[in-house]
């Protein structure tokens, strides 16, 4: 499914983290890509992320309880009539159709892309006003919702204490709308809102974007850091001099230690290698999804003189970052490859589609055949022939 009239390049300019915008059905024929109780039997799988918020007036008017998943097989048709809601997350991951959605979004940096969160609620469900530190497109798949927008919030808006959710104590809606199937509402990070099902079989799609806070950049850049170190690597001062205290702490030291720190975090070649293996881990590395059996270079030829697409697997992440004039570093599930020659055209196509065809005549090229093993064996890509 594509768009068929959204101007990509003046929302990045006029809306992009800037102010919610209502998208009325840009699309060139929408349907939904997937049934209520598709979503469901997800919730019940022991590797899906889910969670059940269900509305418990007995605990306090319009009180909201969260479960975890996975889930009973018949734990949905054990629901009362109050409201409640089934979040799945990174449903992409495992259905392709799903996975589709993204196309039309890519026009934001494919590392930027967290996942496709779906949910489905009933009449009155929701998981109450709250605020993300992410950019969000709320894409009705089936059924409405109403969404209230307020206010741009931040660390100090007051929340109400709660375990599992992170539910603000006041909120004041400045624009509202119903979304019906198709329609997009466009959140940027920090602005207010409350999405609450109208009517029967409401199924909306969340198509969530990372945001790297600086303490977790710095943090984790610096715990790669810290590896590679050696215990020798240690503060000297052969050109010590006498001091009038031996209390004092001199400039001269403190210059000395600030630039023991400030040099490696100054490694802009280092750093960028380093965030593209950080960006491109999985977000469930835990999931195998290595190959039954390995292959070898030598058994793809054959596939590729036959011009056998290559497919991306929907859970992992590719990203590169070039290196001079002529190559280019890939990276793919928190692994990094220097490519050059055809290997860097290869690496710049799949970034840039969920299916590569390769050019035949580069089945020859040690360099193609080695990197696409190495992605297949991983579990990044197989041949569209593949289970």
């Amino acid at each position: 499914m594509q768009f068929s009239d959204f101007d990509s390049a003046a929302f990045l300019r006029d809306v992009w983290q800037k102010k919610p915008l209502l998208i009325r059905n840009p699309w060139t024929s929408w349907h939904n890509p997937l049934e209520p109780d598709e979503l469901a039997g997800l919730a019940c799988e022991p590797e899906v992320e889910s969670r059940l918020i269900v509305q418990d007036d007995t605990a306090a008017p319009g009180a909201l309880l969260a479960e975890h998943g996975p889930f009973a097989d018949d734990r949905f048709a054990r629901l009362r009539e109050s409201p409640w809601t089934l979040l799945v997350q990174a449903v992409d991951h495992h259905v392709p159709e799903v996975a589709a959605l993204l196309a039309p979004f890519r026009f934001v940096p494919n590392w930027r892309i967290d996942d496709v969160m779906v949910s489905y609620a009933s009449d009155g469900g929701g998981v109450g006003p709250h605020f993300d530190h992410y950019d969000v497109f709320l894409l009705q798949g089936l059924g409405r919702r109403r969404w209230r927008v307020g206010p741009r919030c931040d660390a100090a808006t007051p929340l109400l204490p709660h375990d599992d959710l992170r539910l603000l104590a006041r909120f004041e809606a400045t624009d509202e709308w119903v979304l019906g199937p198709g329609d997009i509402l466009y959140v940027p990070p920090g602005f207010a809102h409350d999405g609450v099902a109208v009517g029967a079989d409401c199924m909306t799609y969340s198509i969530g974007f990372r945001a790297p806070s600086r303490g977790e950049l710095i943090e984790s850049w610096c715990e790669d850091l810290v590896e590679e170190l050696g215990d020798d690597d240690r503060y000297v001062d052969p050109d010590l001099a006498l001091q009038d205290n031996p209390g004092e702490i001199t400039a001269a030291a403190i210059a000395r230690l600030h630039a023991m720190i400030t040099e490696r975090l100054a490694d802009r070649a280092g750093f960028a290698r380093w965030f593209g293996r950080y960006s491109s881990t999985r977000k469930y590395p835990e999931i195998d999804w290595h190959p039954d059996e390995p292959i070898e270079a030598g058994d793809l030829r054959g596939a590729l003189a036959e011009k056998i697409p290559l497919v991306r697997n929907p859970a992992s992440r590719f990203a590169f970052v070039r290196e001079g004039a002529d190559d280019v570093v890939l990276f793919v599930d928190g692994e990094s490859f220097t490519c050059s020659g055809r290997s860097r055209l290869l690496a710049e196509q799949i970034c840039k589609s969920d299916q590569v065809t390769c050019d035949p005549a580069w089945q020859d090229d040690d360099s193609v055949t080695g990197l696409i093993a190495r992605l297949i064996n991983q579990g990044s890509v197989a041949f569209a022939s593949d289970d």
